[in-house]
């Protein structure tokens, strides 16, 4: 998974933050303070487009993007390949957590407690 430049974070943050697929001109004016051309925008949802990381279809003469995942998704994807980077996972992980704070680590305690429970 690779990670976003600035512009591209950018323009992923105006896609996430939309329920509906979004032209280039869409984006382009959710992004009007950044004063970028066009063809700046198309361009980098083109490359997003090739990362995977947005999905596009053709509406007439237009593409329509919408993120491939959700932004919890990618954010976790790229946890994931940070822990394949180090030689010992159990390691960065307690690393981690111990970085956290006791909101964090509330949130996490939830969220392993989730996976214990039964599924019916």
């Amino acid at each position: 998974m690779n990670r976003l430049g600035e512009l591209e974070r950018a323009v992923m943050d105006v896609l996430w933050a939309r329920d509906e697929p979004m032209t280039v001109r869409e984006v382009g004016r959710e992004l009007a303070e950044r004063d970028l051309a066009h063809t700046t925008v198309m361009t980098v949802l083109d490359r997003l487009a090739k990362k995977k990381v947005v999905s596009r279809a053709r509406e007439g003469r237009a593409w329509r993007y919408r993120p491939a995942a959700s932004r919890e998704a990618y954010v976790s994807e790229l946890m994931f390949d940070a822990l394949g980077q180090t030689g010992d996972r159990d390691a960065a992980l307690a690393a981690f957590v111990q970085s956290m704070d006791g909101k964090e680590a509330d949130a996490l305690r939830r969220a392993l407690a989730e996976i214990d429970q039964p599924r019916n």
